[in-house]
Formats: structure tokens, sequence, C-alpha cells
């Protein structure tokens, strides 16, 4: 029988349940077995410690499945699958039957924190988008499809594994139809009360920032809240709202929606995406005449700005993951406190400011300590309104501080 065994003194991240085994940790592996396949570990006197998929060309050359002594087979599948549908039911985002009709948007699997390391997967009204990012995954991927099939009949289902991360597990790239019908260039889904288009073949990630949901809400909340203090203190509502990095315009959307009359700007490097952006505040009766589109480079775009005394009320800074890596958080330290410096010399007095990183690498506290830093510098003081994070359908494990990947802060300028 095949196994994967730890040398001594490496199983104490398994007994805290940390699902991975990285090749170094590993002693021997006996049998034969082929990469891909799913084995035991266990420790170096042979303690049994979980069962994982193993893929010998990956650093990170093990996932664990289960910490119990159990086959990982169909059944082993769709228990996981039910119980991953089963919370966003519970959470309120999945319908209670199938996807038919349905025009809702969540993460129904979120690899590690549900159990299925490797596999992503997201829906978006009748079509379920997967990311199939190792090997191991990849061999079990028909039971998967079956699994899932059953319990939501989908419409279709759509992968999007153009990610760097299968290249090293020793997979190819690959988008395209697994399932069912291709889904539309444009599918249609609802968030609060708005109308968003999502294109599933060719946008970021699995088309859309599904993690972004609450804080979007948020935020918008916090918009409407300060134009109507403003109307309270007899003083103009109509807010000024910068959305840098906005991609299809999610936040400034939100806003404007929960702001008539303010006057937003999406800022992003992608025409594409604007335009798309410019579809949906139509599609939402939100007139883009309000709205400005610009395409180009956030920080250029910032520093010209700031040029020219130009100020907002809400500012939402949502860059792209700057530290793919531990050995590049320097770098992308100095760049999320370059990106809050220009957004603090924006910000008038007494207004908000949203800030993220999607860094994995990139700590809570450390993003917490670069913001300060950034205010420190930009002589302005501010206060932590909110903690920001992913929603409900993105987990997190106790013992697995890796998943921690998107944080936030909602801060305002005194």
């Amino acid at each position: 029988m095949a196994r994967l065994i730890l040398k001594p003194g490496r199983e104490r991240p398994l007994l805290q349940r940390h699902p991975w085994v990285f090749s170094g940790a590993v002693a021997r592996v006996e049998g034969n077995p082929e990469p891909g396949a799913t084995l035991p570990v266990v420790s170096g006197d042979g303690e049994f410690l979980g069962v994982a998929g193993w893929n010998p060309a990956s650093q990170l050359c093990a996932r664990i499945w289960t910490f119990a002594d159990e086959p990982v087979d169909a059944a082993f599948f769709r228990r996981r699958l039910a119980a991953a549908l089963a919370l966003r039911r519970l959470e309120g985002l999945a319908p209670a039957a199938t996807l038919a009709g349905s025009r809702a948007a969540f993460r129904l699997v979120h690899a590690e924190a549900d159990g299925l390391p490797g596999l992503i997967a997201d829906v978006y009204a009748g079509f379920i988008v997967l990311q199939v990012l190792t090997l191991a995954v990849e061999k079990n991927l028909p039971v998967i499809l079956d699994t899932l099939a059953e319990l939501l009949s989908p419409e279709g289902i759509y992968e999007r594994s153009d990610v760097d991360l299968r290249t090293r597990e020793g997979l190819e790239e690959r988008t395209g139809v697994l399932r069912g019908v291709e889904p539309p260039d444009r599918v249609e889904i609802a968030e609060g009360g708005l109308r968003l288009l999502v294109d599933l073949k060719r946008g970021q990630k699995t088309g859309f920032f599904l993690d972004q949901r609450d804080n979007r809400r948020i935020v918008a909340d916090y918009a409407e809240r300060l134009a109507m203090q403003r109307q309270a203190e007899g003083r103009p509502s109509s807010l000024e709202i910068l959305n840098a990095f906005s991609y299809t315009g999610g936040f400034g959307l939100a806003a404007a929606r929960a702001c008539p009359g303010a006057r937003v700007v999406h800022l992003d490097a992608s025409a594409e995406a604007l335009a798309l952006a410019r579809d949906m505040a139509e599609l939402n009766g939100l007139d883009p005449a309000g709205m400005e589109f610009l395409v180009g480079n956030a920080f250029e775009l910032l520093r010209k700005f700031r040029d020219q005394a130009r100020q907002f009320d809400l500012i939402v800074l949502d860059p792209p993951k700057f530290a793919a890596s531990q050995a590049a958080v320097d770098k992308a330290a100095r760049g999320y406190k370059d990106l809050a410096l220009l957004g603090f010399k924006l910000l008038r007095p007494g207004g908000l400011m949203a800030t993220f990183s999607c860094s994995g690498a990139v700590s809570p506290e450390l993003f917490q300590k670069i913001i300060a830093g950034a205010a420190v510098d930009a002589r302005c003081e501010t206060q932590i309104l909110h903690r920001l994070g992913p929603g409900p359908d993105h987990p997190l494990l106790p013992a697995f501080a890796e998943g921690e990947y998107l944080k936030g802060l909602l801060l305002r300028r005194e």
C-alpha cells in the first residue's frame, strides 16, 4: 500500500490541522503511486495523520483531503460538496433547490476551507465556474462534475483554470465548457438591489470579485449615511466618489445607487471592464453622464488628481495582488503605502476611504501598519471604522492562516 512518510518531528502542522505538506517534510514515499493519487500520510513513527492528494512535481507536494482514516471516493466528494452547499444555504446565499431561474452569485467551494483543496467553484445565476488548481482535483474531476450536476442542475459548468498555479502542478492552463451549455457573453446576477453583468469567459478570476460582496454593501451604506449627514448639516449631499482599480465598477455602482446625485469616477487599466461598468450603470438607471470612466495606470492618475488638488468624499482602493510570495512583501508594502498616501491626500476631511490588499503574504497586522504609516506621512488623523474581509461564502480555517488573503480597512479622515 502506498503511503507518504514524513521526517521525524515534521508532523506537528498536520496534528494542528494545517492541510499542507511541503516536499522538505517528506522522508519517503512507499509503494509506487501515480502523481495525483490519494494516499495516507503518516509520521516518522507510523502514526496516521491524514489522507492527501499527492503531486511530486510540486514543492507543495501533498494537500490533505481529510484528517480521518476514510476512503476518498465518490461518496466522500458528495458529502463535501453537499456540506458546502448546505453552508451557503445557511448563509442565505444559495437557492433552496436548483439554480433554475436564480440570479444568485456566491462561492460554492472555497478550496481548503471546504475540505476540497485545489478546487474553486463559483455560482453565477444558472452557471457554475470552476478553477481546477491541482493534479489531485484533476484526477477526481469527473465525480466532482457528476455531483455538482446532481446537486444543483446548472445550465452549464464552465472551467476557468487559466491561472499560473496550474503550471506549478505540471498542468496546462485551460478554459472551456465542462458540462451543459456554454455561458453567454454576459450573465446577469443580482446583488444588493443591483443588476450586474458578468463575463464568465474572459473576466478576472471566475468573472467577478464575489469576495467583495459584503464590503460593497458596507461601503455603500456608509456613503448613504455620509450623504444624509451632510444634508442634515445643510451642506451639499451629492458626494464625489473615486473608485480606483474599479474593474467593472462594483463599488462605485453600489455607492451611486445608495446616494442619488453622487458623482463617481471609475478608474481602471481595462477599457473593456469600464465599458461593462458603463453598461451596468445604464441597466440600473444610473446616469453614466454623472460618472467618469478613466482608462489608465491608477498610480499615475491619482498623482495627476493630487497635482490638480482634486478632492473626494469617498475613495475605494482595491488593487490587484502586489505580493505573490513572501519574497515580494517588502516591495508590495511600498506599493500599498504609496497608494494609501495618495488616497489620503485626495480625501476631504470627514471623508471615507476603503483600502484593500488581496496579497495573502501580507498579514492584516502588516497591512494596518502600512496604512498607519501612510496616514502619518500624509499628516492626517484617521479612524478605523471597519476591518473588512471576504464574505461568509469564503470561510477560513483556524489553523490555515494562508487562507486569509483579503483584508481591508474602512477609514474616516478627521
